[in-house]
């Protein structure tokens, strides 16, 4: 990770944490800057167990070369958030347990696939932009539903139609079918990956599911973990 400000990560308060993301965003790079991945990460946040309602755990999920891939490792970290839950500044309190969940993986990844937005955000800032720049990592964002923007255009039933998301004049992301019959996902450039490599990336690592590999194997073990831990007797 890179030396990145104390705020960057844990802001004090929300006028530091939206200071924050705006710097964040100018560091972010909406250009290809890397080579095709071998080693793929896929994270994903979500709650904790019952009786733990702002517990977050984070999963991290390591695979090699193609969607076919049995994982190579995985890190779950389990914490309660410093910073309340605030619409539009998630990642503050996903990405300390994120970067925990990563770097208990064996082998940095070349890239992570993110659950949730990366430059399709009213700030520029989405997880996926937010983690990479400070994780220092290309990022694509995958998320399940429109943060700002509406799609210009109507999309078709097939698997892999799309249509660009538009927000005051531009495109920040693309409204993609991944499989047919299923609702579309938010495929946006995080951080040193193109929009047009982004979208390219993610049908490469389908397997036949709604999501990306990496993302829906990380979603996947998380609930795992959670029923485990919600089976667990209570000492």
């Amino acid at each position: 990770m890179n030396d990145v400000p104390p705020d960057w990560i844990r802001p004090p308060d929300l006028d530091a944490a939206r200071l924050a993301q705006h710097e964040i965003a100018e560091r972010a790079e909406a250009a290809d800057r890397l080579d095709q991945p071998r080693l793929v990460a896929g994270v994903d946040c979500a709650g904790a167990a019952r009786g733990a309602p702002d517990r977050i755990r984070a999963m991290a999920v390591l695979l090699e070369s193609s969607a076919k891939s049995r994982p190579l490792a995985t890190g779950l970290v389990e914490g309660v958030p410093a910073f309340r839950y605030v619409s539009g500044f998630l990642g503050f309190r996903e990405i300390p347990f994120i970067l925990d969940a990563l770097a208990k993986l064996p082998r940095r990844p070349d890239l992570i696939f993110v659950d949730g937005h990366g430059l399709s955000h009213p700030r520029g800032c989405g997880t996926a932009t937010h983690l990479g720049v400070v994780a220092d990592l290309p990022t694509v964002g995958v998320a399940k539903s429109i943060l700002v923007g509406r799609p210009e255009g109507e999309l078709g039933q097939e698997a892999g139609s799309r249509v660009p998301l538009v927000w005051k004049g531009r495109e920040i992301a693309t409204v993609l079918r991944s499989k047919r019959g299923v609702n579309p996902l938010l495929i946006s450039a995080g951080h040193r990956v193109s929009q047009e490599t982004a979208v390219r990336l993610v049908m490469e690592w389908l397997a036949g599911y709604r999501l990306p590999e990496p993302t829906r194997l990380a979603d996947k073990l998380a609930g795992e973990a959670r029923r485990t831990s919600e089976a667990a007797p209570l000492l």
